[in-house]
């Protein structure tokens, strides 16, 4: 156990690839985060989209109730969405190279995202019953995940990212590299060489590292994009022809987890990828 290491952050996204939102205290169901990634946007392939094709997704703001996701977007009017679809209309999926039966939303609501988004598209729902397992590579039979890439969370530390920002003369915000855990009180790319910690009752296994798309070049607030921090990264993070920051987790249990806990690293091992600072 390392003294100091704690919960700074925590970090939901309730539709796969629009914004994010900053939570307190959350539960955590078989997936990850209740409710992250539970939704998302295909096109007419019925393949999944994100702001790799489409920037402007990340102006769409999320804010969950107990009964309701509401979303909003610059020059719309504000739409509800029940955290219960009031459809059975079901259909298939595709997200990289996994296919899953998701549930279809009412056409009002597709209307609405294809207003905004100029573009054809619908949004669908991960319901309960739905299993999606994890890459069988890297997690046991019993991992699952909804919509998100390909693992229940990503984690990333805080020292991390300040090292990042002071290579590239820039303060670019955790946001933009969309985790759901974010760490503090340990030194820059700790995570690397971590590979179970515990966070309150829940215990965490850090199978490979995160590589890195071109979604933290856009800037959440504008959607514009830029070459940072991607060419920094490529500098300073570069193994294998990919770039990697941040670790993908998976978790053992359900439970709530709240920021502040501390996190108690149980193992740890080679670092990964093999970089050094």
């Amino acid at each position: 156990m390392v003294a100091g290491i704690i919960l700074q952050q925590m970090f939901v996204y309730p539709v796969k690839s629009l914004a994010g939102i900053e939570v307190s205290t959350w539960p955590v169901d078989k997936t990850g985060f209740r409710h992250d990634r539970q939704w998302m946007l295909i096109d007419q392939e019925n393949r999944f989209l994100s702001q790799r094709r489409l920037p402007k997704m990340v102006l769409i703001k999320p804010e969950l109730s107990d009964a309701a996701l509401q979303l909003s977007a610059p020059g719309m009017t504000p739409i509800q969405i029940p955290l219960q679809p009031e459809t059975a209309d079901t259909v298939a999926v595709e997200i990289w190279h996994d296919h899953c039966q998701a549930v279809l939303l009412e056409q009002k609501v597709n209307q609405w995202f294809s207003d905004f988004l100029k573009i054809d598209c619908r949004l669908v729902f991960h319901p309960q019953q739905a299993v999606r397992p994890v890459d069988p590579a890297y997690a046991a039979p019993t991992d699952q995940v909804a919509f998100a890439d390909g693992f229940p969370f990503l984690l990333l530390s805080q020292a991390s990212l300040d090292t990042l920002n002071h290579a590239m003369g820039l303060s670019l915000p955790m946001i933009r590299f969309r985790p759901n855990l974010v760490i503090s009180g340990c030194s820059a790319y700790a995570e690397d060489s971590w590979r179970k910690i515990q966070i309150g009752d829940i215990s965490f296994r850090l199978p490979k590292p995160c590589s890195r798309c071109a979604v933290p070049t856009i800037d959440p607030a504008t959607a514009e994009r830029s070459s940072e921090p991607m060419q920094t990264l490529q500098k300073t993070r570069k193994w294998q022809k990919h770039v990697y920051f941040g670790q993908n987790a998976l978790h053992d249990k359900s439970g709530r987890l709240t920021v502040g806990m501390p996190v108690d690293v149980i193992k740890t091992g080679p670092v990964q990828p093999p970089l050094t600072i």
